[in-house]
């Protein structure tokens, strides 16, 4: 197997030297646009008036008529403070917003042979750097970046200092193509280094490398340090997609020791001396069938007036105690991560699988959510419980739904017949929840997960979309009620605590959105306001349900959002359309959770508010920020370990003809989804009527046939190639 070399990047840029009346407004773009304070009503007014058209210069006496103010000294006074902080630049009553700073902290991304690019940590635009200008930075390091200026191509700046020094390594694999051996790196290296010591490495072997300077200061020598194995086996793939984002997957032995004393002594008299005992209730977990870390279950009774919920999770944060070895090796990893052929577990399994597993039949300790709703889905009254409970019954996903389709086996329902009852019951009660979830506007975004089979060497034999059933749904509904309340709780106590935030969409993805949505002739006039809310997007998903676009539209929608992150501040989740929302549901496998766990069990155990903002403050701070870069570690890493298992899946198929529609269009081809989810890259070239033009957007049209090939468009491709080193595949028309 050949591995073309890697060379995508653009060619270098050059610096513009204009001198001009913009290039003097721009000498005095010396502050952040984001200055962490919040701005006024008056300042607002002005500020949402220039960053609806960004690059345009406002009279003031233009801004003051379209801000709609009446109020000329309070325009002037909000005005003069906007620019002091630099938030706008104001010269001679020609104002704009400003939008660059002379000098910003941010990561290098990527490099090429002569250039790289940085992105500011403030989610600006990518700033371009000359060779010269690098400092010797390698991708990942955080770089301070001085003397920016903005050309027609873009930014440009210069490195004055490597604040902070990322492992100079990368993954990849090794290539005898041309003379000498060379690496094709997985990062963003956009040229493939010469390797200097093989350490034993053959020719396609999967590898990680470290990497040295030469005497022109640029990346272009490496060594082999590991050598994973065969880069055309996805398994050998997923050891180095783990190794390449730094993810923890071996537990230290001291942390191992840590969690078996923590196992040791299980559930002791004193441990439930004090809790309230739910043991004779009616309390059932719903899970995956193979799950083994079941951290949450439920209970539901039908009153007079409505409903009780009980949302009892298991409780991480008795066993695990702030600053203990497994409480620091938890808040490195963040999070579990889930592979195709592996999870790489938060807590160690005698922890996670074990003692804190709310397995049937068996006492655990459980921090509660107790929650009265009535007879309309509306939360009464919620609190919170140390408990002692015992789950009556292991449900199963599957099953669950075969019981509510009417479906479910002699067996099946004898296996439930202790929670019957009360699952019509929690039924009841979750098409309410899911009713009232409508009515606020909330997007109901289907699912595109993938589910991939192996056969017993770990081989990917058969790709699948993975299906959402009512019981998960109906899990759903009741862990977002205890999520919310937990929310609420906090807000009510004024303690630190950990949010889950989804903000408001960019404008410009919101434009591009709506390209896409007029192409497919769904209206979208919702969309063209100043700020949408989530139920317009929900209106936009129920115009396209049972169209052909709706897989497309739900794709979109999905990509047009912000990513959702925690955050000590109550900022709402817009895609739930909810003021306060948290995550309490799943200590086992989320850091945060178990954050919140721990300062929730504070006040339970008599600690004051007072003592709680002053013990956890930082520790709210630091468990957020952490959180979130662990999240979108392991996002991507799992994302990347699905593309190796579907291009091994792939692989097996070559020659083989499917049906798909496309997903995306480029200047040079199309991507095709199959439904099974697996996903390929279309050529236009290979086309016999190969005459084809892109219209810059949505659309490949061939001059000669009149055929187009936009999103959604339904053709029968055939595999052409699949590559598992790289998780890409290529197609052909099969007709």
């Amino acid at each position: 197997m050949k591995y073309k070399t890697n060379n995508k990047h653009k060619s270098a840029r050059i610096k513009s030297g204009k001198k001009n009346f913009k290039e003097r407004r721009e000498n005095k773009r010396d502050f952040a646009v984001n200055i962490p304070r919040e701005l006024d009503f008056f300042e607002s007014r002005i500020m949402n008036v220039l960053r609806r058209d960004r690059k345009r210069v406002f009279s003031s006496r233009e801004l003051f008529r379209i801000s709609g103010m009446d109020d000329k000294a309070e325009f002037y006074r909000a005005l003069r403070s906007l620019e002091s902080e630099g938030y706008i630049i104001n010269d001679n009553h020609d104002i704009v917003l400003n939008e660059l700073k002379k000098e910003t902290e941010g990561e290098l991304i990527s490099l090429s042979k002569g250039f790289g690019f940085v992105r500011p940590n403030d989610g600006g635009e990518d700033i371009f750097i000359h060779g010269r200008d690098l400092k010797g930075a390698y991708i990942g390091d955080k770089v301070l970046v001085a003397d920016i200026e903005k050309s027609k191509e873009g930014f440009n700046g210069r490195i004055v200092r490597v604040m902070e020094k990322a492992r100079s390594v990368t993954t990849g694999v090794v290539s005898f193509e041309n003379l000498y051996p060379e690496l094709i790196p997985d990062n963003n290296l956009r040229y493939n280094p010469y390797i200097v010591d093989l350490g034993g490495a053959k020719d396609g072997d999967k590898v990680l490398c470290k990497l040295y300077r030469d005497y022109r200061d640029e990346w272009s020598e490496c060594k082999v340090i590991k050598i994973f194995g065969e880069a055309e086996c996805a398994r050998v793939c997923a050891d180095a997609i783990i190794e390449q984002y730094g993810i923890p997957s071996v537990f230290p032995k001291e942390v191992l020791e840590d969690a078996e004393k923590i196992c040791e002594n299980g559930i002791t008299a004193d441990d439930i001396k004090n809790r309230l005992d739910l043991r004779d209730k009616n309390i059932f977990t719903i899970d995956g069938a193979d799950a083994k870390d079941l951290d949450d279950a439920i209970s539901v009774e039908k009153t007079e007036t409505g409903y009780i919920l009980g949302v009892h999770i298991a409780d991480v944060s008795h066993y695990v105690k702030g600053r203990s070895l497994v409480d620091e090796e938890a808040m490195i990893r963040g999070t579990s991560v889930y592979f195709a052929d592996r999870v790489i577990p938060m807590l160690p399994e005698c922890i996670s699988n074990g003692v804190c597993s709310l397995n049937k039949d068996s006492d655990k300790l459980a921090f509660s959510c107790i929650m009265n709703f009535d007879n309309f889905g509306k939360m009464l009254s919620y609190d919170f419980k140390k408990t002692v409970i015992n789950s009556k019954v292991r449900g199963v996903y599957s099953e669950v739904n075969e019981i509510f389709e009417g479906t479910a086996s002699k067996e099946i329902i004898e296996k439930y017949g202790e929670v019957l009852t009360d699952l019509k019951i929690a039924r009841s009660l979750a098409d309410i929840l899911k009713e009232n979830t409508g009515s606020r506007g909330t997007m109901e975004i289907e699912s595109d997960e993938s589910r991939f089979v192996l056969d017993e060497k770990g081989v990917c034999i058969d790709i699948q979309p993975r299906e959402i059933g009512e019981a998960q749904r109906l899990i759903e509904q009741f862990m977002i009620s205890a999520n919310i309340a937990a929310a609420k709780f906090s807000l009510q106590l004024g303690i630190p605590f950990l949010y889950r935030i989804h903000e408001q969409p960019e404008p410009q993805r919101v434009k591009e959105l709506v390209t896409l949505l007029k192409a497919l002739g769904i209206p979208c006039r919702e969309l063209l306001k100043e700020k949408p809310a989530t139920g317009d997007f929900a209106l936009i998903l129920e115009r396209a349900k049972g169209t052909e676009a709706e897989s497309l539209v739900s794709k979109q929608v999905l990509r047009t959002m912000e990513k959702a992150r925690y955050s000590v501040e109550p900022k709402g989740h817009f895609g739930l359309a909810l003021k306060d929302y948290s995550h309490f549901t799943s200590p086992i496998r989320r850091y945060p959770d178990t954050s919140i766990h721990r300062i929730l069990s504070a006040y339970i155990e008599g600690e004051t508010p007072e003592n709680i903002v002053k013990r956890y403050s930082a520790f709210a701070e630091a468990s957020a920020a952490d959180s979130s870069a662990a999240e979108i570690r392991a996002m991507r890493a799992e994302r990347d370990c699905e593309d190796v298992y579907m291009a091994e899946y792939l692989k097996n198929h070559i020659g083989e003809e499917f049906e798909g529609e496309v997903s995306s269009v480029t200047k040079n081809g199309c991507f095709v989804r199959l439904s099974n989810t697996a996903e390929g890259f279309l050529n236009v070239s290979l086309f016999k009527e190969h005459r084809f033009v892109f219209d810059g957007a949505l659309t490949q049209r061939c001059l000669k046939t009149g055929r187009v090939l936009t999103i959604g468009t339904k053709l029968k491709i055939k595999v052409l190639s699949a590559s598992v080193a790289t998780g890409k595949a290529d197609f052909a028309p099969a007709d």
